[in-house]
């Protein structure tokens, strides 16, 4: 009883280191803007892709709340915080519906099997990809009106960005899939 009662206790605490330093990661991946056309990417969505390969469905839905919880209770670990506000004012603001999205994001990448297709495998990281988008302009739309032009300002920008990081998880699913045989 003892033995089972400590491997929980050990699983438990390493799950939550995990949770913390990919949280930590994920808040560095929003704070690098990279050039790119036709604007500045940051990682921030890939982290997201990247934790739901790596922790699956559990484990990257925890680590995806635990950073929502660290930026609605004031962190800086949002894209554009601390200069465009802080904590539960900026999570309810435009970008909400995209950091819900990465909820769902996370639980899809997390959920799906993946095998040596790359065409399959990132049509599943695409589709997870835009329940981002569609979650995040919905939430835009009813913001600031659906009179404007909701995809032109909440997803078109950004779809080249997007393409290119998808494309990048995909290549690393063999490698992930490798770490985690040693773990």
């Amino acid at each position: 009883m003892y033995l089972v009662k400590n491997f929980t206790q050990s699983k438990l605490i390493k799950n939550l280191l995990l949770a913390f330093m990919a949280s930590l990661l994920l808040a560095i991946s929003s704070k690098i803007k990279i050039p790119f056309y036709p604007v500045p990417m940051t990682m921030q969505t890939f982290m997201v892709l990247i934790i739901g390969i790596s922790f699956g469905w559990k484990l990257g839905l925890g680590t995806i709340l635990l950073y929502l919880f660290e930026g609605i209770l004031g962190l800086p670990v949002f894209s554009g915080t601390p200069e465009k506000g802080l904590g539960l004012v900026y999570f309810t603001g435009p970008t909400m519906g995209y950091l819900i999205g990465f909820l769902f994001t996370t639980y899809f990448v997390g959920r799906f099997e993946y095998n040596n297709n790359l065409i399959l495998n990132f049509l599943k990281l695409l589709f997870a990809t835009s329940l981002i988008y569609m979650l995040g302009m919905l939430w835009l739309g009813t913001l600031i009106g659906w009179d404007k032009p909701i995809f032109n300002l909440g997803a078109k920008p950004f779809l080249l960005a997007e393409l290119f990081k998808i494309s990048l998880a995909t290549l690393s699913i063999p490698l992930i899939k490798k770490i985690k045989k040693k773990f």
